[in-house]
């Protein structure tokens, strides 16, 4: 169990003093669950956010019309404003955020397994990392590695920020 990468997440967590907040599209709260399955996440975890629809994103974190529109719900912008709208709404000093098509079709010509990501980090000035990555599998699949990368990117893009790196 010790090698197991979320378990190891969960430890980076704690040890760097970090509190995460979630805002999951695709992922549908496979973050929280993962973490959730380890003992000591209530000292860690703040808060999960799925935000499925389109107006939930805009109504809970404040994504803006005109970017889902411009970009798609499948894009890195929205996934900025995303995490960006958890911070704010949130005791977290971390945030990831997902949105993407899980499967097993397209979804408005983007590809299933197609998933975008931010993680933003609590400071002067906030700072969001962005990502796209694709993903093979069954939906199911692509969910849970989706969110096995997610969380196991923090601690990389966590050391960026350490180093003083914005996206």
């Amino acid at each position: 169990m010790a090698s197991d990468p979320v378990l190891a997440v969960l430890g980076y967590l704690k040890d760097h003093h970090l509190v995460l907040t979630t805002a999951e599209s695709c992922t549908a709260g496979c973050m929280v669950a993962l973490l959730a399955a380890f003992p000591g996440t209530g000292e860690v975890l703040e808060s999960g956010y799925v935000v499925y629809s389109p107006t939930a994103k805009k109504r809970l974190l404040g994504v803006s019309p005109e970017t889902i529109e411009r970009y798609g719900l499948t894009s890195e912008p929205v996934a900025w404003e995303m995490a960006l709208g958890a911070l704010k709404d949130s005791d977290a000093n971390v945030v990831i955020a997902t949105t993407g098509v899980a499967g097993p079709g397209p979804a408005s010509g983007v590809l299933p397994g197609t998933l975008c990501f931010a993680w933003a980090f609590a400071g002067e000035p906030i700072a969001v990392f962005t990502r796209t990555q694709r993903f093979l599998g069954e939906r199911a699949q692509v969910m849970h590695d989706g969110a096995v990368y997610g969380l196991t990117r923090l601690i990389h893009y966590h050391e960026r920020w350490l180093r003083g790196e914005r996206a």
